[in-house]
């Protein structure tokens, strides 16, 4: 099934909806999890001299849909922040006092953890709605999640700019090993993820 999604939305990368569906995803991507990675793969792949233009979008909208999930997690936390955390199964997972240490050193290290999402494959959305809840400086936020996030997508485009047919032959020949690999990899950073930060 993921073979023929990669394969139709490849036929649909020169339509003229193809911009403004590769920003929704991107913008989407910070909300909610979406593999977006292979999209940008695939774009880049089916138009290589487009490639850096492709990554500009994606971090730009990337960018944005953080923004709306650093608001999204403030205005739930001042909507019903101490609610949640007095609710009796809440308290039980992740008592007050635990919560408010964590948040702690998220402010802390509030730079590092945001560069660390937006690059890796830790899920992006649970930097940007985190970042809302525990109040971290808005601007840090924006300026570290343009830096990982630029970082992540301009370095696809790069490589796939300088080597792209190699590439896209490496994909057509092992993509479902690659569809196991990157869910793996994304599974794993669950569970480093929760190992580390959840407990």
């Amino acid at each position: 099934m993921l073979r023929k999604i990669y394969d139709w939305m490849g036929s649909k990368v020169d339509s003229k909806h193809a911009n403004p569906f590769l920003c929704l995803l991107f913008y989407l991507e910070a909300l909610i999890l979406i593999p977006v990675d292979p999209i940008l793969i695939l774009y880049c792949l089916h138009n290589r001299k487009n490639s850096l233009k492709y990554a500009a979008m994606a971090t730009f909208w990337s960018t944005v849909g953080g923004i709306s999930g650093y608001f999204l997690g403030l205005f739930l936390w001042n909507l019903m922040g101490e609610q949640i955390l007095n609710t009796q199964v809440l308290s039980y997972v992740l008592p007050k006092e635990t919560f408010y240490f964590l948040k702690s050193q998220y402010h802390q290290y509030a730079s590092w953890a945001i560069l660390i999402c937006g690059f890796t494959p830790i899920p992006y959305k649970a930097a940007t709605l985190s970042a809302g809840f525990c109040k971290l400086p808005f601007f840090s936020f924006v300026l570290c999640s343009c830096i990982s996030r630029g970082a992540r997508f301009f370095l696809i485009a790069l490589i796939i700019k300088i080597w792209g047919e190699k590439i896209k032959l490496f994909i057509d020949r092992y993509f479902n090993l690659l569809t196991i690999v990157f869910f793996v990899i994304i599974a794993f950073a669950f569970f480093i993820a929760k190992r580390n930060f959840g407990s």
